[in-house]
């Protein structure tokens, strides 16, 4: 028995193309050859459908989509995920399922039974889990049981879940376990991920095959990763990260005891490599996926833009990336020189818009009603308006996409400007700490210089006024990341966190900080998710809460 794993980049909605790939993977896994090939859930419509899923004609087209497929499968069966329609008039109107093809026609139909329903995740909102009794399909004398994403996740045996899935299946006595999932990337799930396929392995002692999306899906990353785990535990092959895939794996390679020669050595990525190549995906598929082309963004000479350039120049060259360089007169002019010398570097064209004439109107036509009130925020703000002003008028005109600069230290305590630097049609770096952002820094530099020295080294500042720093009005961001990601990414409240060591008066103000500052956030671009806990669909906070206000 040969199954093939097709690992594929699936577009939401987008079924012409969706199925021309299904079609073209099965076609090539025929000549492979591959008795099985499995795609993965919700592969026809693209994860995540969301509303879509309630719109009639939209179910109607993954109903053709599947028989489509179906005709293809001749000589070969396919698994492949799809909605399909809860013939009861009880529960909700839709099941996520998997299909078995076979023979050209549906041969089998699965549910999944464990729908998430936290961060990202509201499957509870469309589907409704299964109810019936568990099946294998039997193909060529083997049994499958197929599984979909969170039916494996209970390994635990968590009180919460009601049916242990593979608990029941393996009464029925499988001889391998087929998991397709739509799992989104977080720089810790690959290991979480591989944590729970071995401990499945070892506790069922059946080969299993996990098959995940990959590619970018606006806010959300699927990073593939899909693996083969033998029925000792071990990972017997890992797919590409962040790429296409598409392997072939003989059932026979496990018929074996204490043999190595048929296992592969598993893919062992650093966290910022990860983080890395997720946002150089998410932006190259954001614009491929929105039929957009070429991006634009404020270059300041500081780390956020410098390291936002170098990623965006990857992902969609560097002819398609342009870089406007907006100083003021507090604009210093080493940050001139460091923004120039990166773009000369990338080889991205590059324009200089002093601001000074468009922020000196603003302030004159001002100053009867500001009169003679001492320069402050108002100012400071008017200027990252003033360069937003420009760098969306460029985008109108030439249709660029502004990209966000933001990280997400900033984004947390407020420490940016609404319709100014927080403006952009996707967040690049706002899932990542300062912190991280230079850490990521480093990573680009570590075969040779790309992002200047200097950038990385010098104190960080917006250069709104006179000598002025993020640490005039921030604590150190080595010290603000540490309280924020225990607030954020680890729900620990303000007592916990001064258990910890961190000053009470410190965490207080941070923590307040954060909290008032979500109106903000409510109107900031989607942001390229690659933490446990990103600002957007998986944080959810109300705006006008008192909590530690």
């Amino acid at each position: 028995m040969r199954i093939a794993l097709a690992q594929l980049n699936y577009h939401i909605g987008d079924f012409e193309n969706n199925i021309a790939q299904i079609k073209s993977a099965i076609r090539k896994a025929k000549e492979l050859p591959a008795d099985v090939v499995v795609f993965s859930e919700l592969a026809v419509c693209g994860y995540p459908p969301r509303d879509f899923l309630e719109f009639d004609d939209f179910i109607s087209s993954c109903h053709k989509a599947i028989l489509s497929i179906a005709e293809e499968c001749r000589d070969i069966a396919v698994i492949v995920g799809a909605p399909s329609v809860n013939p009861s008039d009880k529960g909700k109107p839709l099941y996520n399922s998997a299909y078995f093809l076979a023979d050209g026609k549906i041969r089998s139909v699965f549910h999944k039974t464990l729908l998430p329903n936290y961060d990202v995740f509201d499957e509870y909102r469309y589907f409704e889990p299964n109810r019936l009794p568990y099946a294998v399909v039997e193909y060529k004398k083997y049994k499958f049981a197929v599984t979909i994403c969170e039916d494996l996740w209970n390994i635990a045996d968590d009180p919460l879940y009601v049916r242990n899935p593979m608990d029941e299946l393996i009464q029925l006595n499988p001889d391998l376990v087929i998991n397709i999932a739509a799992s989104p990337f977080h720089y810790d799930q690959p290991a979480i991920r591989k944590d729970i396929l071995v401990k499945n392995a070892v506790k069922y002692k059946l080969p299993f095959f996990y098959l995940n999306h990959v590619g970018g899906q606006t806010e959300l990353l699927f990073d593939g990763g899909s693996m083969v785990i033998d029925p000792q535990g071990n990972v017997f092959d890992e797919m590409k990260y962040f790429e296409e895939d598409l392997q072939v794996y003989n059932l026979n390679d496990f018929d074996y005891k204490d043999k190595n020669e048929n296992r592969k050595d598993a893919k062992a990525q650093s966290k910022i490599e990860l983080i890395h190549d997720a946002l150089v995906m998410g932006i190259c598929d954001y614009f491929g996926k929105m039929e957009l082309k070429t991006a634009i963004l404020g270059l300041s000479g500081g780390i956020d833009s410098a390291v936002t350039l170098v990623l965006a120049a990857k992902a969609l060259g560097c002819d398609n990336v342009r870089a406007i360089l907006l100083p003021s007169r507090f604009s210093s002019e080493h940050s001139k020189q460091d923004a120039v010398e990166l773009a000369d570097r990338l080889n991205v064209r590059h324009d200089i818009i002093a601001i000074d004439e468009a922020f000196g109107a603003l302030e004159d036509t001002l100053k009867p009603y500001f009169k003679d009130l001492p320069f402050n925020l108002a100012e400071e703000n008017m200027q990252a308006r003033a360069r937003a002003v420009i760098l969306m008028a460029l985008s109108n005109k030439f249709g660029y996409i502004l990209l966000n600069t933001s990280n997400k230290s900033e984004a947390a305590v407020g420490y940016g400007t609404l319709y100014g630097d927080m403006c952009g049609g996707i967040s690049v770096l706002g899932d990542l700490y300062k912190t991280q952002v230079y850490e990521l820094a480093e990573y680009i530099n570590r075969k040779k210089e790309i992002i200047p020295q200097n950038t990385i080294t010098k104190p960080p500042s917006a250069e709104l006024r006179p000598g002025q720093k993020d640490s005039d009005s921030l604590p150190e961001y080595d010290v603000l990341d540490r309280i924020l990601y225990g607030y954020i990414e680890l729900r620990k409240g303000p007592n916990e966190l001064i258990r910890e060591g961190f000053d009470p008066v410190l965490v207080k103000r941070v923590l307040r900080l954060v909290n008032t500052s979500e109106y903000k956030r409510y109107q900031t671009p989607p942001i390229l998710r690659v933490s446990p806990k990103a600002f957007g669909t998986g944080r959810r906070m109300p705006i006008v809460g008192k909590y530690l206000s």
